[in-house]
């Protein structure tokens, strides 16, 4: 059952509106505010006590749609959808996404649910390590079957999490062209709608293998891939190391100089300014959580040449937690809107790009996944 939060304004259009999806280890939550986001009303929690790793808003259609990865330790994941801003949701039909009866395998969780550039896909990746995509907006879901049969999967380990495509990034103007990444295994892309699969990790380090295999064909633990508004500019935060690709993921150059730790999990491209990225560091021998304790949003205006720490006096001094890979990202407005969620069950929103920052929610179960969009 979903319950309004006090102080919600019945006359608060859609137009002009902001949404944020949080989805939790025990369902989601959904807040909405105007194009200021200094006010947010709240529902939740939607798919009570299921684990919500995935979630999306689909604003192509003239009517915006929600998805939701939820998983159900009863009855298995599904994903559902709602065309009424989460006052009602369907279930996928057939008993949710699901591998095709000859491959022996069924899903365990729904990790990544992204729009794709053509009107109604959207795809979808999974653990264990496979990518759907669905051409009617999320009712129904095909499997990638030329990565599921690719030589390299039998070496694909499964990552502290669970191996799992927890990145799935569309080119902007090739509807044939997909790039995908796996922990562990690394960046994998398709050219031609799929028919073949090759991985793309030149330079990216994979640190737990010994000698000369440091840096591998495959077999990188990849954290999260972020595309920009330049086709060919990528960033990546590995395992070990943060780096950029300048060529569409041919190659890749390290630029985690200048941070307070190479490790972390999220990454998060400025939609219109390319040299523009977002990273939330962790310190990976102390714990996983911030360095020091001190909650920041770290931030390059040159592509990776420098950095500058952000959230001083709006994020916590300490904050002893995670924040998972899909659990930060930004809203496309301008100024642009950052949002991040911690695994202690606080979300932070920020209106103007990084400079200062808010808790918008707390006290929910571990976050796992945050969206946001205009609407």
């Amino acid at each position: 059952m979903t319950t309004q939060a006090a102080g919600q304004s019945d006359s608060q259009s859609a137009t002009g509106r902001t949404i944020v999806l949080a989805g939790t280890r025990k369902g989601m939550w959904i807040g909405t505010s105007d194009e200021s986001r200094q006010d947010w009303s709240w529902t939740g929690p939607h798919f009570a006590m299921e684990e919500v790793y995935s979630c999306m808003v689909d604003t192509r259609p003239d009517t915006p749609r929600l998805l939701a990865g939820a998983s159900s330790m009863w009855l298995g994941p599904q994903v559902r959808r709602s065309d009424d801003l989460g006052e009602s949701w369907q279930e996928t039909p057939g008993g949710g996404i699901a591998f095709p009866e000859d491959t022996g395998a069924s899903v365990s969780r729904v990790w990544q649910l992204q729009p794709g550039i053509e009107d109604g896909v959207v795809w979808a990746g999974t653990e264990p390590g496979a990518v759907f995509r669905s051409t009617d907006g999320g009712e129904s879901f095909e499997l990638e079957r030329a990565l599921w049969d690719h030589p390299h999967r039998q070496e694909w380990n499964a990552g502290f999490g669970g191996q799992a495509f927890h990145t799935l990034q569309p080119h902007p103007t090739d509807p044939r062209s997909l790039l995908a990444a796996i922990s562990t295994g690394g960046v994998y892309r398709t050219a031609d709608g799929g028919e073949s699969w090759a991985p793309a990790n030149q330079g990216i380090k994979a640190e737990f293998f010994p000698g000369e295999r440091n840096f591998p064909e495959f077999g990188q633990c990849v954290h999260k891939v972020a595309r920009t508004s330049d086709p060919d500019r990528l960033y990546l935060q590995n395992h070990g190391g943060v780096y950029r690709s300048d060529n569409g993921g041919d190659s890749w150059d390290y630029i985690a100089d200048g941070l307070p730790s190479e490790f972390g999990f999220p990454v998060v491209a400025h939609p219109r300014d390319p040299d523009t990225v977002f990273l939330f560091p962790l310190s990976d021998a102390t714990g996983r959580w911030p360095v020091d304790g001190h909650a920041r949003v770290w931030r390059s205006r040159d592509a990776g040449e420098t950095w500058e720490g952000l959230g001083a006096g709006g994020l916590p001094e300490d904050f002893f937690v995670a924040v998972m890979r899909d659990a930060m990202c930004h809203d496309g407005r301008d100024p642009l809107g950052l949002y991040v969620g911690g695994r202690n069950g606080s979300v932070f929103a920020s209106s103007d790009e990084g400079e200062s920052w808010t808790e918008i929610i707390r006290d929910l179960p571990d976050v796992m996944v945050v969206r946001a969009a205009a609407i």
